[in-house]
This record gives C-alpha cells, sequence and structure tokens, in this order.
C-alpha cells in the first residue's frame, strides 16, 4: 500500500509531460498536471494506475496507458536499545532482526526478545509486540526494549 514518503515514477505512454517521478506527499497525495490532486495513501500501484487512467482518459487524454512503480519506498524508523537509532531505507521483506542490524546492532543494554512495532494501518496507529522474525513494513517504527537484569 502507498503512503506518505513513497517515491514514484508514473509512465503515460505518449505524454512526457506527464512521465515522471513523483513523491506521496504528507497528506498522502500526489500532484498530476492536468487531473491535479490524486489521493494515493492506501492504493497499490494498479490502484493508482487505474485512478490516474480514468480521469486522465475522462478530459484529456484518449485510451491512456499508464504505470506506476515504486521507485523508494518510505523509510522506517529504529528507536531504542541499538547502536544508531534513526531512520533508514526500507528493504523489502525485512524483519526486525534486520532492520536492528541495519541500526548497528544492539547496544549493552537491549533485550533481543523484546521489540515493538508501531505501524499505521487503515490511518489508525497500532502498536504490535513482535518477535525478532516480524516482518518490517515501510513506515514502521522499530522500538528495541530494553533488558532487565
Amino acid at each position: 500500500m502507498l503512503d506518505s514518503g513513497d517515491r514514484l515514477r508514473i509512465f503515460v505512454y505518449g505524454q512526457p509531460n506527464l512521465s515522471r517521478t513523483y513523491i506521496v506527499d504528507h497528506a498522502g497525495q500526489i500532484p498530476i498536471p492536468l487531473i491535479g490532486t490524486v489521493f494515493a495513501r492506501g492504493l497499490t500501484t494498479n490502484g493508482l494506475a487505474r485512478v490516474i487512467r480514468d480521469r486522465l482518459g475522462a478530459e484529456y487524454v484518449r485510451d491512456p496507458q499508464v504505470t506506476v512503480d515504486i521507485l523508494q519506498n518510505r523509510p522506517f524508523f529504529i528507536l531504542g536499545e541499538v547502536r544508531n537509532a534513526g531512520q533508514y531505507p526500507y528493504v523489502s521483506g525485512m524483519t526486525v532482526e534486520t532492520a536492528v542490524a541495519i541500526a548497528g546492532g544492539y547496544s549493552e543494554r537491549a533485550s533481543q526478545r523484546s521489540f515493538r512495532i508501531t505501524r499505521r494501518i487503515d490511518g489508525l496507529v497500532e502498536e504490535i509486540e513482535a518477535p525478532a522474525d516480524y516482518v518490517v513494513k515501510a513506515g514502521d517504527t522499530v522500538f528495541v526494549y530494553e533488558r532487565f537484569f
């Protein structure tokens, strides 16, 4: 599902002025010449292509052929007991353990069994207690708890 921060390549066959890179803004929208703002948050790439195709085809382009590709997913964030907390590029299929490795590994005080994922689902924020092999999604915030001795 698309969301704020995703970098997209939208190609409209035969329309070089419309074919370019777009970034989904903080409101989940992208501005497209001729048709204005298109709401992208929550859509798949095929769903967004269909919306653009329908709006272009209604008034501006005869039988438009539209493709949407994700060039770069929005980042993920990792906080808590890791060596280098912060924002990192998302890698498809990554797990909590992979996210920790990207952030430089565990700190000396980290619990290697206790993690919280904060994720936005359908506009609502959910917190998920997760194991190390839990799959992280783009836009997630991973929190590594401190271990209690």
